[in-house]
């Protein structure tokens, strides 16, 4: 602990692991909490109420990712692409790099935990000349897959209901215009739970994430003692071998098939965009990114491999009536009350899961409007409801959208793009600050009490090398040459990179001009002089640069941020 820590009033609450830099000493110190202070080094107020522990946060991170529901929803890009192969072998290799995501990820959360996250991240590693397009890039990407998080897993939920219906009902098949209603149904009673005080969130989520992983657990049970399959296991050549659903190589297909897993293993950042409603977040925040990734990992693998060895007909289940790939799975392989069941639960873990990413988003939603990320939009999505002090006005501003992206639907395939844009838009926002981490900053980057130690490097290379190769492939359509049609286009590229070409235009058009990045909220003492008020900081650092040359790639500005953002990062 700092020589600050006797000024700190006492609390019961746990101690706080952290180290203010030179010069970045956050006025009212004496009044402040250790995380209270901790977040003032880094020019924020303490805004929400740290009701989240480590296990809360972890509760509603695993939530997020969702690892049974993930798996039966995206079962069309996985074992549709290449067969069993890629819930074995393919989840091995694609998951070691997930994790090195993950752990470089959870090196940022440890030095810079803040609701902005990525995005503010990206912002001061980039320096004060690139700052705020590299903040502005990697804040619209994470936004695009936070508000295309609960669409896509409330979509994925409806879905299997309604798949639940036809077994139930053979003469019924589920419309598309029934399919939209019920999402949008379910994304409703999302908004209001997520408009709830902190405390009920936090203990909801908690019970959520229990019944997930008991759902997990009971699942990987029922379906190799229950099956009903002849024979009961398939050999090894069959459950490790491609089935190559594409018209692209076996390679390729198998790549292809790694959207399944990003998407399903993308739901470890939601820990980062908590860290100021959690304790002792310098250390419980990245230790929480790491339990759900690894957690997620290891069971990930047991269920899919479990699907792999168990299957019995992969384009039937893939083409069925049904709908839903997972639900074809389980009437291939138990009778149809245990199917039923274990579909049940499923559909239980995708509403929970549905209801972390709503969360998720309406946290990064409201720390982009701080920065006014939005522009004239920002100003009510930064407002805290005085009732329950969360950002309400961020959780209907996505529900809007998210209502919005649903009309996909009705254009068939085009519904598959939100599922492309999740993998695609969250490791662009995941990669970006760790690519600045190694190439701008180097060993300057100020690590927080949690770190990765020798392994920082290799680690944060091997993340960055494997979203490169995948950029492309996540963006392929299964079909090519005389089976292509519009229906069967992959339409990732436009419905993710047209909006992206508007903002960064937008950005060298008009938003350079106002938007610095990452803004001070709070008075600081910074430099060891007085700062009068927060709307005085910008004038204050520029009379300030000749001294300590604030500007200098060593110490480094973004905007208003400026000392108190990268003396936080960079030394």
């Amino acid at each position: 602990m700092t020589s600050f820590e006797g000024q700190r009033r006492e609390s019961h609450a746990p101690p706080v692991t952290t180290v203010f830099a030179d010069g970045d000493v956050p006025d009212h110190l004496a009044e402040m909490t250790d995380d209270e202070a901790a977040l003032a080094a880094l020019g924020y107020k303490q805004e929400f109420k740290r009701e989240f522990s480590a296990w809360t946060t972890f509760a509603v991170s695993f939530a997020v990712m969702g690892l049974l529901p993930s798996i039966a929803t995206t079962m069309w890009y996985g074992l549709g692409y290449a067969g069993p192969a890629a819930n074995t072998w393919g989840w091995l290799l694609s998951v070691f790099f997930i994790l090195c995501v993950a752990a470089s990820m959870a090196e940022l959360a440890s030095s810079m935990p803040t609701s902005g996250g990525l995005y503010y991240a990206s912002a001061v590693l980039a320096g004060p000349k690139y700052g705020p397009f590299a903040a502005w890039v990697t804040g619209w990407s994470n936004w695009f897959v936070q508000v295309t998080g609960a669409p896509s897993v409330d979509y994925g939920c409806a879905a299997m209901i309604l798949a639940a219906a036809s077994i139930t009902n053979p003469g019924y098949i589920p419309t598309s215009y029934q399919t939209f209603l019920l999402t949008v149904l379910i994304m409703i009673t999302h908004a209001c739970l997520s408009s709830m005080p902190t405390l009920w969130i936090a203990n909801f989520n908690s019970v959520g994430t229990t019944v997930n992983i008991l759902c997990l657990l009971i699942t990987i049970i029922i379906i190799p003692t229950a099956t009903m399959s002849n024979p009961k296991f398939q050999p090894n050549e069959f459950a490790w071998g491609i089935q190559n659903g594409t018209d692209w190589p076996d390679s390729v297909a198998v790549l292809m098939s790694f959207l399944s897993i990003i998407w399903t293993m993308s739901g470890y950042d939601a820990s980062f965009h908590l860290s100021e409603e959690c304790t002792n977040a310098a250390v419980a925040t990245p230790r929480s990114i790491v339990m759900t990734a690894g957690s997620g990992s290891v069971f990930g693998f047991i269920l899919n491999t479990l699907i792999a060895y168990t299957i019995q007909d992969v384009p039937e289940v893939i083409n069925s009536d049904l709908g839903q790939p997972f639900a074809a799975y389980l009437i291939q392989i138990l009778p149809q009350n245990v199917a039923l069941a274990v579909l049940s639960m499923t559909i239980v873990c995708a509403y929970s899961m549905g209801q972390g990413c709503m969360i998720a988003a309406s946290r990064v939603c409201f720390a982009y409007a701080r920065d006014d990320c939005f522009g004239i939009v920002s100003r009510p999505l930064k407002k805290i409801n005085r009732h329950t002090l969360t950002p309400v006005n961020a959780v209907w501003f996505n529900t809007m959208i998210g209502i919005l992206l649903l009309l996909l639907i009705f254009g068939g395939a085009a519904i598959d793009a939100i599922f492309s844009i999740g993998a695609i838009a969250a490791y662009v926002a995941f990669t970006t600050p760790i690519f600045l981490k190694i190439v701008v900053v180097g060993n300057r980057f100020r690590r927080g009490p949690w770190h990765l130690g020798a392994f920082s490097l290799p680690s944060g290379i091997a993340a960055c090398s494997f979203v490169i190769v995948m950029l492309p492939i996540l963006c392929f359509p299964s079909v090519r040459g005389e089976n292509m049609t519009l229906e069967d286009m992959n339409w990732t590229v436009l419905v993710y990179g047209a909006p992206m070409v508007i903002v960064v235009v937008w950005f060298f058009v008009d938003a350079h001009k106002w938007f610095k990045g990452p803004k001070i909220n709070i008075e600081h003492h910074m430099l060891h002089q007085d700062l009068p008020s927060v709307e005085g900081v910008e004038q204050h650092i520029e009379a300030s640069k000749g001294d300590r040359k604030i500007s200098d790639p060593e110490r480094g500005s973004i905007g208003k941020a400026s000392s108190v953002d990268l003396s936080s990062s960079v030394e």
